[in-house]
């Protein structure tokens, strides 16, 4: 992979990662301050984002590593298991969360809400809304899981800011259940986001199809001597992807000529869809009774 696509993924990941550590400790310090379990239940969910940040970067200098003996495919699939660790700090947080939550409802303690507890709460909302925003952008366009992942977790935190922000105009009206309850919303946003990710990197992991069969299959059949292909398959990150296939040649033709077609078709798949790493062709004949269209 070229290196200035780990280079780009990385310098986001260390603007984010800052970004999210000033969020994570401002919304930690004002719901130690304020004792409002929704807040600090919110500052440990942020909390997760530096740390996603730096699972991340670890994941992205594994990944950017060329393929060797031991790994001939590469190492591109370390960033997408660095995008399930993501999902699995989100599970954990997930159940600190709900911890927290089931021990204030059992011992109620209004907390004590202020004009600078909403002031900090909606300057941070702003920055994670910008991070996810900026995150999720730059992820599609270097096709970095790690990236895309993150920005999912991050844009969770807007949607528990928000639920927490309402709970403390209750709770500051005299509704103090509303601080609680608020905490038990942020762990369905928390688990939405950990399911999400973890659904799209077992994608990868489990080698699901990557480009469609019949758009490859129109690459292929539109060079001169293939008469037919199957076996079509992908797999792969979007971004690095690995295909393999059987192509069908007339039986009566020169090894050397037969092999000259499959560098032709291997050379327009690859020029077609450029996130193809490398391509392996199976020249075979048609099968028994096969007749031409």
């Amino acid at each position: 992979m070229p290196d200035r696509r780990y280079n780009a993924v990385v310098v986001v990941l260390v603007q984010v990662l800052f970004l999210n550590l000033a969020v994570a400790v401002a919304k930690i310090v004002l719901g130690f301050v304020t004792g409002a379990v929704s807040i600090l239940s919110d500052g440990f969910h942020s909390l997760t984002d530096t740390l996603s940040n730096v699972v991340g970067l670890v994941g992205v200098r594994l990944a950017r590593k060329p393929p060797d003996s031991d790994h001939p495919y590469g190492h591109r699939k370390f960033e997408t298991l660095a995008a399930g660790l993501i999902a699995g700090f989100l599970m954990l947080v997930m159940l600190e969360v709900l911890r927290t939550a089931l021990d204030r409802l059992r011992h109620p303690q209004p907390p004590e809400i202020t004009p600078l507890t909403f002031g900090v709460l909606i300057a941070t909302l702003v920055i994670n809304l910008i991070v996810a925003t900026y995150e999720r952008r730059k992820g599609r366009e270097l096709s970095s899981e790690v990236l895309v992942a993150d920005s999912a977790h991050t844009k969770s935190d807007v949607f528990t800011s928000l639920t927490v922000i309402a709970a403390l105009a209750g709770t500051a009206a005299g509704v103090p259940l509303l601080d609680p309850i608020a905490a038990f919303i942020v762990v369905g946003f928390i688990g939405r986001a950990g399911l999400e990710i973890a659904l799209s990197t077992s994608h990868v992991l489990a080698d699901r199809m990557v480009i469609g069969e019949e758009a490859l299959r129109q690459v292929v059949m539109s060079v001169p001597g293939i008469l037919g292909a199957h076996r079509i398959r992908t797999r792969g990150p979007a971004d690095y992807v690995f295909l393999d296939l059987h192509v069908w040649l007339k039986p009566e033709m020169r090894l050397d000529d037969a092999h000259t077609v499959s560098h032709v078709v291997k050379d327009l798949l690859m020029e077609r869809y450029p996130q193809i790493a490398d391509a392996v062709i199976h020249i075979e004949p048609p099968p028994v009774g096969w007749q031409p269209d």
